[in-house]
C-alpha cells in the first residue's frame, strides 16, 4: 500500500508538471495572438479638441493607444508637479509631413472626442499609415469625378497594384533571365577565347546572340518604362487634421478604409484580408509595416535544407558508435566532444561558419570555379548554404544522442535473432535495428528543428540581412541559389524590437513575427510527431 501511494504520489506530480508547462505555452501562444494579431483588426479613429489656457484649440487625429484619467502632472521647469492630469498616447500617424506619429498629450480637462466616419486610413508602403479626410483622386494633375469616390478609389488601387505586379514580374523573372543569358555568353566567349576556338564565325554568332539579347533587354526596359509610367498617374489626395491637403501616389497605397462607417462584417473580412497580406507580401523597401512572407520562406527552406545535411550525418555517426565502434578510449572521447558541442554557445558556431565555411571553403570555391566573377565573391560570402551548414553543425549533437538513445533501447534478442537467421551485420542493421530507430531519429529531428529554427545569432554572420530583394529561388537556372543572401523571421523579430526607427508602430509586428516563428516550429514537430507516432505504432509488435 506505501509502494501504491508513493507511485500515486508521483503520478500526480507528473501529471501536475504537464498540466504547468501545456498552461505555460498556451499563454505564451495567447499573449503573442493578443498583442500581435489584433494590430490587424481595423481600430476607429478619433479626432481630439484640446482646450488651451489661452483659449486655442488644438486638434489632433487618430487612434487611440491609451487613457489615463488621473496620471501625475508632470514637473514645470521649478520641479514642481501638482493635482493630476489627463494622460494620453495616441498614434496619429502622417510621419513624412507631421512627425512623429505618436503623441502624448496632458490636459488638466478631459479632451471632447469625436468618430467621424469621413475619415479615412491609408496603409502606406512607407512612413506608416496616414490619417484623414478623402477629397479626391487626380490622373495626370486632372480630377476625377464618379458617383462613388470609394468605389472609384479602390477601382483605381487595383489597377494600380496590377501595374505594379505586371513591371515586378518584368524586372525581377524576364529581365533577370535576359541578364543570366548575357552572363552565359559572355563566360562562353571567354573559354572559346582562352582555348583559342574563338574564330570568325564564333565572333560573328556571338554577336547576333549579344544583339538579340540587347534587343530584348531594351524592349523589356521600354514596357517596363511605360508600366512605371502608368502606376504613377494616379494620386490621392488627402486632406489632414490641420487642413492641408497632401498628394499621396496610388504606388505608395497598400490599402485605404474607414474603419468608423464599417460594420462589423467589413470589420472581420478587412482583418482576415490584412493576415493574409502580413503572411504573403513582402516587406516594402525602406519600411516593415508590409509582410513576412520572404522570411517565412527562408526560414522554412533553411530549415529543410539543415534537416537534410544534419539527418544523415547524425544517423551514421551514431550508429558508428553504438553498433561498430567498440568500448575504448577513442569512443569516450567521442561522446564528451559530442556531449560538449551541445553546450557551446551559437555564436561561437556562428564565428566558425564564418571562419571555415564561408571564408575557407567558399573561398577555395570561388578560385577553382568561379575564378571568372573574382574579385566578386560568389560563395566566398555569406548565403543559404553556409547558413544551413553552420546550423547542422550546431544541431549534429542533438541528433547524435537521440539517434545512439534509441539504439540502445533496442532489445539485443532482436539483433541476435537475425544473425542466427543467417543475416549479415549490414543486413541486420539496415532491416532490424533502423527501422525500430526512426522514431529515435524523428525525436533528434524535432529537437534539432526546434532549436535550428529559432537561432539568430549565428545565422547574422553566415547569411541572414534585413532586406533581400529577391528569393533564394526564382525562375532562372539552377533555381535553387545556396549562395544567396535570405531573410529570417528570428533576425526580423529583433530587427523590429531593437533597430527599428519607430519603435512603437512596429511593436505589434513584433508580437505577430514571433507568432508565427512560434507556430511554424509547431507545425514542423507536429508533423515529425505524426510520422513517428505511426512508425512506433508500426514496429510495437516487434519489440515485444
Amino acid at each position: 500500500m506505501k509502494v501504491m501511494r508513493q507511485n500515486d504520489r508521483w503520478r500526480w506530480l507528473t501529471a501536475g508538471a504537464v498540466a504547468v508547462c501545456l498552461l505555460a505555452f498556451t499563454l505564451l501562444i495567447g499573449l503573442l495572438a493578443w498583442q500581435g494579431v489584433r494590430a490587424f483588426w481595423p481600430q476607429r479613429v478619433d479626432l481630439y479638441s484640446f482646450s488651451q489656457p489661452d483659449g486655442r484649440e488644438v486638434r489632433l487625429l487618430g487612434e487611440t493607444l491609451e487613457h489615463q484619467p488621473r496620471f501625475p502632472a508632470p514637473a514645470d521647469e521649478q520641479g514642481n508637479s501638482a493635482g493630476q492630469v489627463h494622460r494620453y498616447l495616441i498614434k496619429t500617424g502622417n510621419r513624412d509631413w507631421d512627425a512623429p506619429d505618436f503623441r502624448v498629450v496632458y490636459s488638466r480637462q478631459a479632451a471632447s472626442v469625436s468618430q467621424p466616419k469621413a475619415i479615412m486610413v491609408l496603409q502606406r508602403r512607407s512612413h506608416g499609415q496616414a490619417y484623414g479626410w478623402f477629397i479626391g483622386l487626380r490622373e495626370d494633375n486632372e480630377v476625377l469625378t464618379a458617383r462613388n469616390p470609394d468605389a472609384l478609389l479602390h477601382q483605381r488601387l487595383a489597377q494600380v497594384q496590377l501595374l505594379v505586379r505586371q513591371a515586378n514580374q518584368i524586372r525581377r523573372v524576364e529581365m533577370a533571365r535576359v541578364n543570366s543569358q548575357r552572363e552565359q555568353l559572355d563566360e562562353q566567349a571567354t573559354q572559346q577565347r582562352a582555348a583559342g576556338r574563338f574564330d570568325l564565325q564564333t565572333q560573328s554568332e556571338y554577336q547576333a546572340n549579344q544583339a538579340a539579347l540587347q534587343r530584348r533587354f531594351d524592349h523589356l526596359s521600354e514596357t517596363l518604362a511605360s508600366l512605371q509610367q502608368q502606376s504613377q498617374r494616379d494620386v490621392l489626395i488627402l486632406r489632414d487634421v490641420h487642413g492641408i491637403d497632401h498628394a499621396i501616389p496610388l504606388t505608395e497605397i497598400v490599402d485605404s478604409w474607414k474603419p468608423n462607417a464599417m460594420t462589423l462584417g467589413e470589420k472581420s473580412l478587412h482583418f482576415l484580408h490584412q493576415l493574409w497580406r502580413f503572411v504573403s507580401d513582402s516587406p516594402a523597401d525602406g519600411g516593415s509595416e508590409s509582410g513576412a512572407f520572404p522570411a517565412i520562406f527562408g526560414t522554412v527552406l533553411m530549415v529543410l535544407l539543415m534537416s537534410i545535411v544534419v539527418m544523415p550525418l547524425g544517423v551514421i555517426a551514431a550508429i558508428w558508435l553504438h553498433e561498430y565502434a567498440g568500448r575504448n578510449a577513442l569512443t569516450r572521447l567521442v561522446r564528451i566532444a559530442v556531449v560538449n558541442l551541445a553546450g557551446v554557445p551559437s555564436i561561437v558556431y556562428g564565428v566558425f561558419g564564418l571562419g571555415f565555411f564561408v571564408w575557407l571553403v567558399g573561398g577555395t570555391i570561388d578560385q577553382l570555379f568561379f575564378a571568372s566573377a573574382l574579385p566578386n565573391p560568389t560563395f566566398g560570402t555569406p548565403g543559404l548554404l553556409w547558413a544551413a551548414l553552420t546550423l547542422a553543425l550546431l544541431t549534429l549533437p542533438v541528433v547524435i544522442v537521440a539517434t545512439e538513445e534509441g539504439l540502445s533501447r533496442i532489445p539485443d534478442s532482436l539483433r541476435q535473432g537475425s544473425l542466427a537467421l543467417g543475416a549479415t551485420q549490414a543486413e541486420t542493421l539496415w532491416h532490424v535495428v533502423l527501422p525500430l530507430a526512426v522514431p529515435a531519429m524523428l525525436t533528434g529531428l524535432i529537437l534539432a528543428v526546434a532549436r535550428a529554427a529559432g537561432e539568430t545569432a549565428p545565422l547574422m554572420l553566415v547569411g541572414v540581412v534585413k532586406m533581400v530583394p529577391e528569393l533564394p529561388i526564382d525562375a532562372v537556372f539552377p533555381y535553387l541559389h545556396l549562395d544567396r543572401k535570405f531573410m529570417h523571421l528570428g533576425f526580423q523579430i529583433y530587427d523590429l524590437a531593437f533597430q527599428s526607427p519607430n519603435i512603437e508602430a512596429d511593436r505589434p509586428l513584433v508580437f505577430a513575427t514571433a507568432l508565427l516563428l512560434v507556430l511554424i516550429i509547431l507545425s514542423l514537430n507536429l508533423l515529425a510527431m505524426s510520422l513517428r507516432h505511426r512508425l512506433r505504432e508500426r514496429y510495437r509488435l516487434m519489440t515485444q
